[in-house]
């Protein structure tokens, strides 16, 4: 399972990260890194909600993340 997360930079200076395969995981930081791992780790505390409540998932899962 491979995610990507898309950046973007708002105005005031903050940076918002989205893993665009997982709605609603949006997050911001106050530089690129810490938003890329908020995203990250907000994404995968999505996946064990999903595993949890017995939400399919690829077995096995291998989870990678790449920046768009």
């Amino acid at each position: 399972m491979q995610f990507n997360i898309e950046y973007d930079r708002e105005e005031d200076g903050r940076w918002i990260a989205e893993v665009l395969e997982l709605p609603g995981v949006l997050v911001y930081g106050v530089s690129k890194e810490e938003a890329t791992a908020k995203a990250e780790a907000l994404a995968l505390r999505v996946i064990a909600e999903r595993i949890e409540h017995g939400e399919a998932v690829p077995v096995p899962m291998n989870i990678s993340f790449t920046t768009a």
